[in-house]
């Protein structure tokens, strides 16, 4: 499983949360202690939002604490929103294309957990993603597969409703397969303007997410596992939940997935 973190507020460098804590994501990626794989070594990426509106992004396959320019590129940027990740495959190759996060056009996206027998229907899956948007089909994971369904569903006007129709899609293709576990999640995901969070599983092993107000830094901070646990203020995110978090403000609503609110031929097969 992977690690990640996100950061919406005022402008912070990357560094205070990829590599300064005890506990960073990068210490995570040597030694994460919320999930059950303690090494995440399979790459890494960051996307963030400053002067533009489409994100900035870099991504390798090198494990993070062994990439000099990722603490280099950490200490000099500053950004008021960014999502960082680092990987351990579920069975994808490790390959750039396969790090997280994933860009199409203003939108992030990141992903920690798994789909149950996507190989068995990812042709489905990539069928489901709009033509326009096909180009963007990168890697071979089911997370790029899932982000850019959810895009064709309606990301950009109701980001809710699109993830629980594409979940609900992926869920339901996963149950057909017989194969769990079926959908486990916690993703991370931006416009640039507000960040959102959700937190879901078919079973009961939803993957960990937190979050946290820092007054120092003025800002949310969004995580798989806490970096710094000094501050002892971390509210773990309850399982079926969709979160939006402004520059000061988070409404969190309960999320489950839609499978009757199928618009497609694809989704009404279900």
């Amino acid at each position: 499983m992977c690690r990640w973190a996100a950061w919406q507020g005022k402008p912070l460098f990357l560094s205070e949360i990829l590599t300064a804590p005890d506990h960073s994501l990068i210490q995570q990626s040597r030694e994460a202690s919320k999930c059950k794989t303690a090494i995440n070594a399979d790459g890494f990426g960051l996307a963030w939002y400053d002067q533009h509106p489409n994100p900035g992004l870099y991504r390798d396959v090198y494990p993070a604490w062994s990439d000099a320019n990722l603490k280099s590129l950490a200490e000099q940027v500053r950004a008021r929103l960014f999502l960082a990740h680092v990987r351990a495959s579920t069975g994808t190759a490790t390959s750039r294309n396969n790090c997280h996060p994933f860009v199409q056009g203003k939108w992030s996206f990141m992903h920690n957990g798994q789909v149950g027998g996507f190989d068995s229907f990812r042709k489905d899956a990539d069928m489901m993603i709009p033509d326009a948007l096909y180009a963007h089909r990168k890697g071979a994971t089911d997370s790029e597969a899932l982000f850019l369904v959810a895009c064709g569903m309606g990301l950009d006007h109701d980001p809710k409703a699109a993830m629980q129709a594409a979940v609900g899609a992926f869920e339901a293709r996963s149950l057909r397969s017989g194969q769990g576990p079926h959908m486990r999640m916690a993703a991370g995901f931006s416009d640039g303007v507000t960040l959102y969070a959700l937190r879901y599983a078919s079973d009961d092993l939803a993957p960990s997410m937190f979050y946290q107000w820092n007054d120092d830094w003025q800002g949310w901070s969004v995580v798989s596992e806490p970096y710094d646990t000094a501050f002892g203020n971390w509210i773990e995110v309850p399982k079926g939940s969709f979160c939006r978090f402004t520059a000061t403000e988070v409404k969190i609503e309960p999320f489950a997935p839609i499978y009757a609110q199928a618009q497609t031929p694809e989704l009404r097969a279900v």
